[in-house]
């Protein structure tokens, strides 16, 4: 929401500028910065965009239109016009704006796009994890736990912490090595935060573009003459324009002036928050999920509803009596579980929905990687199912000093809903979701009664 208010206010602030400034001059050449930003749009929503071949369309096609006002007396046929576009690096018309725009542009676009898709995919990841259902023998040592006290007369005793964390590794065995590529995934983001905040900030890139390509016209007019001459020396002398438009001089063409930038009338804001303050929140989110799925099991067994608490070793339920729970802690992930004494765990077979998730994070991880080192990367179009296309580096003049090493990793395509669909139907039972919600409401009981 923020960054789509973002271009909606430079774009609307670029309008009532250029409007106020060239009134019908530029509303018959409005359709050029119009496609500029609905480029962007259309990139940052996953679009198949080249951001710097796009860049550089929108200068040429701003040199045609404006080397035509500012040349009245002759007419100009596709062709030469083709030819004038030619000469936009050579001639540098717009003074240095475009080099720098496009590199501030294409890296901030970049890591805001990556950005945005990295919470995407992490939201994905969590929310497919907790729908795979649990085995039998979780499901087994899990009713164990709970209802066991009962048979044996009791009712009010409540598990050992250490019983209910071996039951938790046993049940989240596959959960527990997403933990790894989680953690590498949710460094990559907060690195990539970190740009956003500093060299990469999308915010002071859009909020004063309609500046910057005011002062590349500003430029152009400037150099008019110099300009007009060497195209007509490399393009040829083009022929002279009827005579009514022939009578109409370039002062009363083209020669207004923007206004002084007054920061004071520019929105300070998108979707009622600051690009900083958005990024800190999150970053801070992102930190308190480390380590998420390792620490699983901890979280729902220090739960005073769920165990006796780590305190109190010698009275609660070990599944057996009243008494201490003797068994050693199994260590986190699917092969330590192999001596599990609580869970039976087949661990040969790994979960293949959860190995697809972890791929999913890795690839992920590396196109943050990427995206940190201002290189553009692909990703699924929302709008039209293709891929987008690379666009280089948005790293120019040491911009950009530090870089990860690393092996881009892809994984193969994955339908997400498709495999949603399938796991559902070929893994019947309980989700971990609806398992830690019977969990709860289970204890509860046991409270009540």
């Amino acid at each position: 929401e923020f960054f789509r208010e973002l271009l909606e206010n430079a774009e609307r602030s670029l309008n009532d500028m250029f409007v106020r400034t060239y009134g019908m001059l530029y509303m018959q050449n409005s359709e050029v910065f119009q496609d500029l930003f609905t480029e962007l749009k259309r990139y940052y929503t996953g679009g198949n965009v080249n951001l710097e071949e796009m860049l550089n369309d929108f200068w040429a096609r701003l040199l045609e239109r404006m080397f035509q006002l500012i040349n009245p007396q002759y007419h100009f046929s596709e062709d030469y016009l083709e030819c004038v576009s030619k000469y936009t690096d050579q001639l540098k018309p717009f003074g240095d704006v475009p080099r720098k725009l496009k590199v501030q542009v294409t890296r901030a676009f970049i890591a805001a796009r990556t950005f945005v898709q990295g919470l995407t995919v992490g939201r994905e990841v969590a929310n497919r994890v907790s729908k795979v259902s649990p085995t039998p023998g979780c499901i087994r040592a899990l009713m164990k736990m709970l209802y066991c006290p009962y048979c044996r007369g009791l009712p009010t005793v409540k598990p050992c912490n250490n019983y209910c964390l071996n039951v938790m590794k046993g049940c989240l065995a596959n959960q527990a090595d997403l933990d790894t590529e989680w953690n590498l995934f949710i460094d990559a983001m907060l690195l990539v935060a970190e740009r956003l905040e500093g060299p990469f900030n999308i915010e002071s890139v859009m909020d004063p573009i309609d500046v910057k390509i005011s002062e590349a016209i500003m430029n152009m007019q400037e150099n008019s003459m110099q300009v007009s001459a060497k195209v007509f020396q490399g393009c040829g002398q083009p022929k002279p324009a009827p005579a009514l438009r022939s009578s109409r001089s370039v002062p009363e063409n083209f020669n207004t002036r923007f206004r002084p930038y007054n920061p004071e009338e520019r929105p300070t804001t998108a979707a009622g928050t600051s690009l900083d303050r958005l990024v800190t929140d999150i970053k801070e989110k992102l930190k308190l999920s480390k380590k998420f799925w390792s620490a699983l099991p901890y979280t729902i067994c220090k739960d005073e509803r769920v165990t006796a608490g780590p305190s109190v070793e010698e009275d609660c339920w070990n599944g057996h009596t009243k008494a201490r729970y003797l068994p050693e802690i199994m260590n986190d992930g699917l092969t330590n579980q192999i001596n599990n004494p609580e869970v039976d765990v087949d661990i040969t077979r790994p979960d293949t929905f959860i190995r697809q998730q972890i791929m999913a994070l890795r690839v992920m991880t590396n196109k943050l990687k990427n995206a940190y080192n201002g290189n553009d990367v692909n990703f699924q179009d929302t709008s039209d199912e293709s891929s987008g296309s690379g666009s280089g580096s948005g790293c120019t003049d040491d911009i950009c000093p530090t870089e990860f090493d690393f092996v881009t990793t892809e994984a193969p395509p994955v339908d997400p809903d498709r495999r949603e669909v399938e796991a559902s139907a070929t893994q019947p039972g309980w989700s971990l979701q609806t398992l830690l919600v019977i969990f709860l409401s289970l204890v509860l009981q046991r409270q009540w009664r």
